[in-house]
């Protein structure tokens, strides 16, 4: 039997689990994307307004954010995940399944999120939020018109890291039954011993990154205003 005809047979077989699994994998990490942005946002630009020397600095509340912050980037996603599972099971009604990922994977994103956000928004330039103070630009107006619109293009190049981060924390959920590629490869993959379901996973996943990636690419450079031609 040639490599091709193994191939097409494998995927005749297993098709419906792969594309279920690839499409389980995608929600759930785009859900928990969203709300990880939703959440992390909001700190990220506290962090940058409260610190020293910019528009509404606050050493106490900028030192403790960066703390939180720090802590909730040092636990490994595994750990954090079963720590929290009495969280998730008051929140969903269960430790098990996709949608219980959720939970943790926002968690665990939400701190990346904001460091990523604040080391987008402090890359603008000092010389335009002087000038917007200058003309009396109140703190709102600097943050909705100045600090998010310049930093903006760096801040979407940072969204593919945050998808790949967490498709990558979702497969070890598979593990433990969070569901998605990452289950499909534990039950079929290693429990049974068929290490062509384990490939084709990983196949998968590096096309998912690759195209993700290309995706946030294209979608920074066609917003970024300083990129002149």
């Amino acid at each position: 039997m040639s490599f091709f005809t193994y191939l097409v047979n494998l995927l005749s077989e297993f098709h419906q689990l792969l594309i279920d699994a690839t499409l389980q994998t995608l929600y759930i990490t785009f859900i928990s994307t969203v709300l990880a942005y939703l959440l992390g946002t909001p700190l990220g630009i506290l962090v940058v307004i409260t610190a020293p020397k910019s528009i509404a600095p606050h050493k106490g509340v900028n030192e403790v954010l960066s703390w939180i912050i720090n802590i909730g980037r040092s636990i490994p996603f595994i750990i954090l995940m079963v720590a929290l599972m009495p969280l998730t099971r008051w929140i969903v009604g269960t430790t098990i399944g996709p949608v219980a990922t959720i939970v943790p994977l926002t968690i665990a994103a939400t701190p990346f999120v904001a460091r990523m956000i604040e080391q987008s928004l402090v890359e603008v330039d000092s010389g335009l939020i002087e000038m917007a103070q200058a003309m009396g630009a109140t703190s709102s107006q600097i943050i909705f018109k100045v600090l998010l619109p310049e930093g903006l293009p760096s801040v979407v190049r940072g969204i593919p890291i945050t998808i790949i981060n967490l498709i990558g924390s979702y497969a070890m959920a598979g593990a433990i039954g969070g569901g998605g590629l990452g289950d499909l490869a534990i039950r079929y993959g290693y429990h049974r011993r068929q290490s062509d379901i384990m490939i084709v996973t990983i196949v998968l996943l590096i096309i998912i990154v690759e195209i993700i990636q290309l995706l946030g690419n294209f979608v920074a450079n066609r917003i970024d205003k300083r990129d002149v031609r």
